[in-house]
């Protein structure tokens, strides 16, 4: 099975992070006050990766965060130190997934977007 899971989060007093699985029609979302927008990117992934462990099922993770996307597939360097914690958390992770991909989309076609109301 596949399994196309949506991320987005938002920065601000009124941060949050959060997750939508297309296939199953299971979200996730979490307040975490006073978060950057890309940290809240990262820490809705690490908890898709860290929800998810364990599964064989072929996971493609879509984010509108082309920074977030570009830096976990290392495309782009990563010059924030609490960015770089949670990117080696995540790589961390996603080493032991047997498929996993992580996907840019346009922010319009983010179905966690939609979901979360960001």
């Amino acid at each position: 099975m596949v399994l196309s899971v949506f991320v987005d989060g938002s920065g601000g007093p009124e941060a949050g992070f959060g997750f939508f699985v297309k296939e199953t029609g299971e979200s996730f979302y979490k307040k975490e006050a006073d978060i950057t927008n890309n940290q809240a990117e990262y820490t809705a992934i690490v908890s898709v990766l860290k929800k998810f462990l364990g599964s064989t099922d072929e996971i493609i993770i879509y984010s509108d965060s082309k920074n977030t996307v570009s830096q976990l597939n290392h495309e782009y360097a990563i010059n924030n130190s609490q960015l770089r914690s949670l990117a080696m958390e995540a790589w961390e992770l996603i080493a032991k997934y047997p498929n996993l991909k992580i996907k840019w989309i346009p922010r319009n076609e983010n179905l966690a977007g939609k979901m979360l109301g960001s």
